[in-house]
């Protein structure tokens, strides 16, 4: 086995004295777990942080073998760790991936989106310049975990027009006229993830509201408390940041 990449570092273990198994996301391989001599020296820990982008090289006799990787850094993210919004969001979607996605399965489209994920929270001045890639982070790994939430017509009466509810049970889109009488057993549908564009700090919030009671439900429930801990205090700090806490 043999794969050289750029990669972006996903979730990193000590292993041993000196070492550590390292998780990344590759475009072609998916995400891909390899053992780093030394991953842990002065050298290396600050290449080896979550939300970095590193030329990977991963080999192994046997497919069966944890590969040994070595790494390069390509582009460093590690400056945001020293600013508290920035630093939850990169903790929070980097563990999300390693967490979920299966082993040695390609994901390009998730690749990419979390390459621009953590793109945008690197340059957006603030960081309702990065809340909503991270949203539509979060829907596209529903969708592409085969969980994916129907938002292009209204589950109960076909229409397409004026969405505004999710069904918190289905997953399907409820228009506004349907929803209505039930608003308070739906879940808000921001415009954003049906329109595009950017979004309004309520929008957003609703945004995390909606796909975290999915991600809770249908991927980390009952085994992923610390992730998804990580998650909460992203949210609280984004909402004290806006006022909203």
């Amino acid at each position: 086995m043999h794969v050289e990449a750029l990669a972006i570092v996903c979730a990193v273990r000590a292993h041993g004295e000196h070492g550590a198994i390292v998780r990344t996301l590759t475009p072609d391989d998916g995400l891909l777990a390899g053992y780093v001599r030394g991953g842990r020296s002065r050298r290396l820990k600050p290449v080896l942080v979550p939300g970095n982008l590193v030329r990977a090289d991963y080999r192994a006799r046997t497919e069966e073998q944890l590969p040994a990787l070595t790494v390069e850094l390509s582009e460093s993210r590690a400056g945001m760790m020293s600013e508290a919004l920035p630093a939850l969001a990169i903790e929070w979607v980097t563990a999300l991936t390693a967490t979920v996605l299966p082993e040695a399965q390609p994901y390009p489209r998730l690749y990419a989106a979390l390459d621009g994920v953590l793109g945008a929270v690197t340059a957006a001045p603030a960081a309702r310049g990065w809340a909503v890639a991270l949203v539509r982070y979060e829907l596209l790994l529903l969708s592409e975990l085969g969980f994916g939430l129907d938002l292009t017509a209204c589950v109960a009466g076909g229409a397409n027009d004026d969405l505004a509810y999710v069904s918190p049970k289905s997953g399907g889109s409820v228009s506004r006229s349907e929803g209505e009488p039930y608003r308070e057993r739906l879940l808000a549908l921001p415009a954003f993830l049906v329109e595009g564009g950017a979004g309004e700090w309520g929008d957003i919030l609703a945004g995390f509201r909606l796909t975290g009671h999915f991600l809770e439900r249908d991927l980390l429930h009952g085994r992923a408390i610390d992730i998804l801990a990580a998650r909460e205090r992203l949210v609280d700090r984004l909402k004290r940041a806006v006022g909203q806490g």
